[in-house]
């Protein structure tokens, strides 16, 4: 017997062996020469050239990257389940070999290569190309349906002081690696008390509840920023024209700018009042924001978004947590409508401002959403109007019609109104107009559609997203893996093609 015939037969006895809770690993074994089929393995080869004397293939990394994630392990505890996990070596294809095939150092320049070259949307695409093949749905119109959940960050979010502190402490470091001087001696050069400490809090040993001892902290804190950027141009100013000190100089005087304005009544600078628009919370994840899923929960990280069909994961995205619902749509509709005609679309009302969504609904595709509701306080809202976009005109709950002005401006007259038995039930605003949307006609229709038994089933047919999202959050958790909203994106998109992989074992199972 041959060797190769001889280790297919210790693979097919190890794969029989399993465990029912270890059938994704017998699958993945079954299928990753199909995974990997279709030029993909080309495609991972062509961007990236493993190092070493016996370099490990890429198309082994990428099923370490799936395995990795499935188990949730780091990059080091990885290395140690290729060399002790039967099943591991069962799918990686090295059954007897005690030492892995790769180190963490070959895992981390992998993802990078693969993020540089969008190899891991490739990944997700190729197990939806997987389930076409199974013939159990058409692809030539597509039901798609989007939907985001909150992605807390991995970065430590802290407060001004701390902010302005740990950014000081980033630029010290960069300088100390860049000049050859000992972070110490240029803590000590420059005057940077507040680094000497635990902390930037315990260096300045202050009454937090004292008003003026705040403001003085504030007043030294800044001058030593002053002092390092002083620092910095005598000694390193060569090095501060490129990066990474650029960098770290850029985030610490944005940190600063962001967080801190002189005080209006005088006697120095102090934290500025509310929340700067787009402000950094984390000096170890600068792209962490701030986002609400609702109005009463709030969260630091980002947001993950989603389109399915057929109960299969085509196309992801991860922004940071205050971006708007809808600005990722576009990306998610375009990688969507590559695999078949979106003939109806659902969707959260957070991303009917999208652009993409109207020129679905231009093209005919249905859109099923709830309409943006008006709080009303007991008044009339549009809904109670007749918008006739035809005739281009609004009547109003007494029957008085205007037509529709320019930008879509609906303005009634202050003398009628000011008759009107109506009156009590409209605006107590003392101008009285709408507006209408350019996505009028669409809006019209949901509320239409909500009011309708057929229309309110249809619309509860996106619970299939929520539950995709929910498979999601099972396989990548809660909290972010990584730092920076591209390598959580890797991530995400190898957890969608995890939940994928599931699926198509399942419709094979069924066939």
């Amino acid at each position: 017997m041959s060797e190769s015939n001889r280790y297919k037969q210790e693979e097919q006895s190890v794969a029989a062996s399993l465990r029912p809770a270890s059938k994704f690993y017998r699958f993945l074994w079954e299928i990753r020469d199909e995974l990997l089929a279709d030029g993909f393995e080309d495609a991972l080869l062509g961007s990236y050239r493993p190092r070493g004397q016996d370099p490990c293939p890429p198309g082994m990394l990428a099923l370490v990257l799936l395995l990795q994630r499935y188990e949730g392990l780091s990059d080091a505890d990885a290395v140690e389940a290729a060399e002790n996990d039967r099943r591991w070596q069962l799918v990686l294809g090295t059954l007897g070999v005690n030492v892995a095939p790769f180190g963490q150092g070959s895992l981390v320049r992998f993802r990078t290569r693969m993020m540089a070259n969008d190899l891991d949307k490739k990944l997700l695409e190729r197990t939806v190309e997987l389930a076409k093949k199974t013939g159990k749905f058409g692809w030539q119109r597509l039901r798609v349906a989007l939907d985001s959940s909150p992605l807390e960050g991995a970065g430590r979010v802290e407060d001004t002081w701390n902010l302005i502190g740990r950014a000081m402490s980033k630029v010290v470091a960069t300088l100390s690696t860049l000049v050859g001087v000992d972070e110490a001696t240029i803590i000590g050069e420059a005057g940077l008390t507040t680094l000497s400490a635990s902390s930037v809090k315990a260096a300045l040993d202050i009454d937090w509840d004292d008003e003026d001892q705040r403001r003085e902290g504030l007043e030294r804190l800044l001058t030593e920023v002053s002092a390092l950027e002083k620092w910095v141009k005598q000694r390193a100013k060569a090095e501060a024209k490129g990066e990474p000190l650029k960098s770290a100089l850029g985030l610490l005087r944005q940190i600063a700018a962001q967080d801190t304005e002189p005080d209006p009544n005088g006697g120095g600078p102090r934290i500025k009042e509310g929340v700067t628009p787009d402000r950094i919370i984390s000096a170890s994840d600068t792209e962490m924001r701030h986002g609400r899923k609702s109005r009463s929960k709030r969260f630091d990280g980002y947001k993950r978004h989603i389109a399915i069909a057929h109960n299969l994961i085509l196309a992801t995205a991860v922004k940071p947590a205050n971006r708007r619902e809808h600005e990722p749509a576009e990306e998610l509709l375009q990688t969507a409508s590559a695999f078949g005609q979106i003939q109806v679309l659902d969707i959260d009302r957070g991303y009917l401002p999208s652009p993409a969504v109207e020129r679905l609904h231009a093209a005919g595709a249905q859109i099923r959403s709830r309409a943006w509701q008006t709080a009303n306080d007991g008044f009339f809202t549009k809904e109670h109007f007749e918008i006739d976009l035809q005739r281009r005109s609004v009547t109003c709950p007494a029957g008085r019609t205007v037509k529709i002005g320019v930008a879509g401006k609906v303005a009634f007259r202050a003398d009628e109104c000011a008759a009107c038995e109506l009156k009590s039930l409209c605006t107590p605003a003392r101008r009285r107009s709408l507006s209408v949307h350019r996505q009028e006609a669409l809006l019209i229709r949901l509320r239409q559609d909500l009011k309708t038994k057929s229309g309110r089933r249809e619309l509860r047919k996106r619970v299939a997203v929520e539950h995709r999202l929910a498979r999601i959050g099972f396989i990548q958790g809660r909290r972010a893996r990584y730092k920076g909203s591209r390598k959580n994106e890797l991530d995400l998109n190898r957890s969608a093609a995890i939940a994928n992989l599931q699926e198509v074992e399942r419709l094979r199972r069924c066939a």
